[in-house]
């Protein structure tokens, strides 16, 4: 939620047609393969559902009713599985299991009736996944095309406690409008998320580029030239000029986004080093920073308002004449960085209403920076933040904050325990060279994902330790359905 906009203009400049925003989701119409590109390309969409039947259920005789009409053997046989999702909003329907009960059971009759069999369920890794919605009395009935959530890349080896989603991360990131035109700062960078994110867009490589498979890719009609020919297209794709810089102060979620950059072949562009924020230091070059504090919920701090007073005070002093971002969910919180946003969006991180903020960090006073043409709101941000009912104003956190004050003496935040030891400062201007061959050693020994699929690799196999060491395995040639895949599956299979 809060990432619809983004959503449907990531899918107009897809190319899809008919693209209408409605609650946590955005629809659109397309052929074959948009929804491949959509699987494959999309930076913001959770998974992509393909509409089978749109019908009125008024109970659960219609429901069973309404899906028993389908053809079923045209998406299944005897010898595939199948499961159903169930997203139930309705005051006929109590339970959301008892809808997907009805729709499982309309499909097995059918079989039943048919053919004397049917076929099976399975839940953690069924060849056909279906997802029944009901809203009021709407119900629809959807293939559900991508499987496993899109969020899961492929890329993150290891993660740090309350890491944050790769689309929340990755639709910050464009709600900025960043593409990559200038240095880019975390100071707070946790497992790497917005680091790996941030290089993904700047160089225009889709996020696909690390899954194992889709859904789609068990369907009766799958074109796989289709597939591989999206899939090995990187005639967009584009140089990064510039750098990433990642920082944290807690030394193990310093390694853990070194194995997850190095895992993502993005060691050249992306720098991550161990340091405070609070010796944070002016950069070099100009620079966006877009950070993920903690709010006090998941993970905490010591002196959490004062880790916001540090940011604001940091931000004032060493950031001038640049734009920083900043994902919290207190206001609070915000209001200890001391400083007016530009602009305020509302988004869900998890269940947690939050806000993204903008700040425009400019020297001396606001009027002398608007007399030399310094624009602190756009005419579009001022538009937007004149906009009523954005937010919930349900935020009684400043009494809880000091009830908990004692029991969180300790916190058990992965970064920001502001150690008193000497740690490694800011350097943002020693830059390493932009050259392809500048890769530590394991890099070389297993080139990274996009220098392979330049040089026509194929997709990775799906060996059990893929990705372990931070290098790709590829299957060079031939059909990308090889030996190696199929004896995978089966064992997958035997597991199951």
């Amino acid at each position: 939620m809060g990432l619809e906009p983004i959503l449907a203009q990531e899918l107009t400049e897809l190319g899809a047609n008919d693209v209408q925003i409605g609650r946590r989701m955005v629809s659109f119409k397309g052929d074959k393969e948009l929804l491949y590109r959509a699987n494959f390309q999309l930076h913001t969409a959770i998974r992509i559902l393909k509409p089978i039947i749109h019908f009125k259920a008024r109970s659960a005789d219609d429901v069973y009713n309404e899906v028993s009409k389908v053809d079923w053997s045209i998406y299944l046989d005897n010898n595939k599985t199948f499961a159903v999702d169930s997203v139930v909003f309705s005051d006929e329907f109590r339970h959301s299991k008892f809808v997907a009960y009805k729709v499982k059971d309309a499909i097995v009759d059918q079989f039943r009736e048919r053919t004397g069999t049917r076929p099976n369920i399975s839940v953690t890794n069924p060849d056909i996944r279906l997802h029944i919605h009901i809203s009021d009395e709407d119900g629809t009935l959807s293939l559900d095309s991508s499987g496993e959530s899109l969020h899961r890349r492929g890329y993150r080896q290891e993660s740090v406690e309350a890491p944050l989603n790769e689309v929340l991360a990755a639709g910050m990131i464009l709600m900025t409008g960043w593409k990559g035109d200038c240095d880019f700062i975390d100071p707070m960078c946790g497992s790497g998320t917005l680091l790996i994110e941030a290089a993904l867009i700047a160089r225009n490589i889709s996020p696909g580029v690390f899954r194992k498979s889709y859904a789609f890719e068990k369907w009766n009609d799958f074109d796989a030239e289709l597939f591989d020919m999206i899939y090995n297209d990187d005639s967009k794709e584009r140089e990064f000029a510039h750098h990433i810089y990642g920082y944290d102060v807690d030394i193990k979620s310093v390694n853990t986004a070194r194995l997850n950059v190095r895992a993502a072949g993005f060691t050249s562009c992306i720098s991550v080093e161990q340091a405070d924020f609070k010796d944070f230091t002016q950069p070099a070059e100009k620079s966006i920073m877009v950070t993920n504090p903690p709010y006090g919920e998941r993970i905490s701090t010591p002196d959490l308002l004062g880790t916001y007073r540090m940011i604001g005070e940091k931000l004032k002093h060493a950031f001038v004449g640049n734009e920083a971002w900043i994902l919290s969910y207190r206001e609070e919180c915000f209001e200890e960085i001391g400083l007016r946003p530009s602009i305020k969006y509302p988004v869900y991180n998890g269940s947690l209403e939050c806000e993204f903020r903008k700040y425009m960090i400019f020297d001396g006073k606001l009027k002398a920076f608007r007399s030399e043409g310094g624009v602190v709101k756009t005419k579009e941000e001022i538009r937007v933040m004149s906009e009523k009912h954005r937010f919930k104003k349900h935020r009684d956190f400043k009494q809880r904050l000091e009830e908990d004050e004692v029991s969180n003496e300790e916190g058990d935040i992965r970064t920001f325990t502001f150690h008193s030891r000497e740690i490694t400062g800011f350097k943002h201007e020693e830059r390493p060279p932009r050259r392809r061959d500048d890769r530590d050693e394991s890099e070389k020994k297993g080139r990274s994902f996009h220098d392979d699929r330049r040089k026509g690799d194929r997709r990775p196999s799906r060996n059990k330790d893929f990705g372990s060491r931070g290098e790709g395995r590829w299957k060079k040639g031939g059909d990308r359905r090889n030996d190696q895949r199929r004896n995978d599956r089966k064992r997958d299979d035997h597991d199951e």
